[in-house]
């Protein structure tokens, strides 16, 4: 039989809902979404996504991907995209938090992967610091899947010795990136360069890149990286800047910058299409 505190007495302080209920928190795992088509996820990210209580949503993250979230989950979509009106990070960090003391299972779900150009190290710094606990799942990336979506690689032992991923929009108040710098270092080094959120600054990019590189290195641009819409453009470094503003090429692309495009290039060249913009089949689809 349970023992009843009588009206008159307090409960014995061993038994207060302080000292018996402590206040169960939840978990966060940052999972990577890659870069759209739902069978570049992982496993371990699509188990996390059928796990979650509560998932928030980047805007890049396709609706057949979200479509493996458990029905009773709660979803939110906290939009994050260069150039367009996007949900304060602030505002985001703050989101996960309190789902997590409310005890929930959240899954933070990003285009990509979270921990390249995705926000995921000031979140975890974030989260940790509030003392919880936080798992990060990768994703494949939209600059190796998109460059993959057109049959080049990355790298290659007789044209390109590394890669090197770079921003091409820099923070308010952040000088950016140095380009010339950087074109004499992937020039000497012979590196590739995979450059996010570059579309706006195009110009500019093209024209401090020509500091250090030769104006008919090969560039390919991607937009939508292995979706059913993805579309892309195969140019020349001096054409960059022409050939994105000829075709409407937009965000969310990445240019890569290299030897390794000039397979796609000359193909492209040879079956008289220039730099035209076409609808390019993804490396794979969902079934």
């Amino acid at each position: 039989m349970s023992r009843r505190t009588p009206p008159d007495s307090q409960p014995p302080a061993a038994i207060t809902p302080a000292a018996t209920a402590p206040t169960v928190r939840g978990r966060c795992t940052l999972v990577g979404a890659g870069p759209g088509d739902p069978e570049l996820l992982t496993l371990k990210a699509l188990k996390a996504i059928q796990a979650a209580t509560v998932l928030l949503v980047d805007d890049l993250v396709s609706d057949a991907i979200v479509a493996h979230a458990s029905p009773a989950a709660r979803i939110v979509y906290v939009g994050k995209r260069g150039g367009c009106k996007s949900t304060p990070q602030a505002f985001i960090e703050k989101l996960m938090l309190t789902a997590v003391n409310e005890g929930e299972t959240v899954v933070r779900l990003k285009g990509g992967d979270p921990f390249i150009f995705g926000r995921g190290g000031e979140e975890v710094e974030h989260l940790r610091a509030a003392g919880v606990q936080v798992d990060v799942v990768n994703g494949i990336t939209a600059g190796l899947a998109g460059l993959t979506a057109l049959g080049a690689p990355l790298t290659h032992r007789e044209h390109a010795h590394g890669v090197v991923f770079v921003t091409g929009h820099a923070k308010p108040g952040d000088a950016g990136t140095d380009w010339r710098q950087l074109a004499a270092t992937a020039r000497d080094a012979r590196l590739t360069l995979v450059i996010y959120m570059g579309v706006s600054g195009a110009s500019t990019i093209e024209q401090e890149l020509l500091t250090g590189l030769p104006a008919n290195t090969p560039v390919a641009i991607i937009q939508h990286a292995t979706l059913p819409h993805q579309r892309h453009a195969v140019a020349t470094l001096g054409t960059l800047h022409a050939t994105i503003t000829r075709e409407g090429l937009a965000s969310p692309s990445v240019i890569v910058v290299g030897d390794v495009v000039q397979g796609i290039l000359a193909a492209t060249t040879s079956a008289g299409a220039g730099t035209r913009a076409d609808a390019a089949a993804p490396a794979r689809r969902a079934g």
